[in-house]
């Protein structure tokens, strides 16, 4: 099984994915960024763009979740804005044509709330995630983009149940006292730090 977590850039993909990653044993997250990483390092700066317009990250993304899915019995999470719907054809479009079982969600929030996530996270208002947030918003409140979940008010532990109870998915309790969640939000912020 695959997990999609789509949403506007600041609205806490990767912060769900990691929560749903600590509480379902043997999952695995799967991250297209690091492949846009890798192939704006290996093309000449001429070429640089954002890397989900090369059709090769398209294509390398597809592959490489069939690869995984068909190789791993686990879930697997996959934290990954895409608002394009031919880039949303070619990669989540194309797991399922493959029957390939594809859970898709939307993570939404207003648009005051995701620039706050995104200062919290040391992106200010001329990042580039806050610059692509209008796009986001409205690209993705199209129903191809659905399931739609609001975020709003809600704790990271709140969505990833709301997302296991759609996937019907087993999760074990949270693995850190309430106290010390805030802490472990820190750690996942600081492994996913762009340089």
């Amino acid at each position: 099984m695959i997990v999609w977590l789509n949403g506007a850039f600041g609205v806490g993909k990767t912060q769900t994915a990691f929560e749903l990653h600590s509480r379902i044993p043997g999952s695995f997250v799967f991250d297209p960024e690091q492949i846009g990483f890798s192939l704006r390092r290996v093309v000449p700066p001429s070429m640089h763009r954002d890397f989900q317009d090369y059709p090769v990250w398209r294509e390398f993304t597809f592959s490489g979740l069939r690869y995984v899915a068909e190789n791993f019995a686990g879930v697997i999470i996959v934290p990954m804005t895409v608002v394009n719907p031919l880039y949303y054809d070619q990669t989540v479009g194309a797991l399922r044509r493959e029957e390939f079982q594809v859970h898709h969600f939307t993570l939404l929030a207003s648009r005051d709330t995701v620039l706050r996530r995104l200062r919290q996270r040391g992106d200010g208002i001329n990042s580039w995630g806050a610059h692509q947030l209008d796009r986001c918003l409205t690209s993705l409140s199209d129903e191809r983009f659905s399931i739609h979940l609001n975020t709003e008010g809600k704790a990271i532990e709140a969505v990833a149940e709301e997302i296991a109870h759609y996937a019907d998915l087993d999760l074990q309790p949270p693995t850190w006292h309430p106290m010390l969640r805030p802490l472990k939000r820190i750690i996942v912020q600081f492994h996913h730090v762009r340089f």
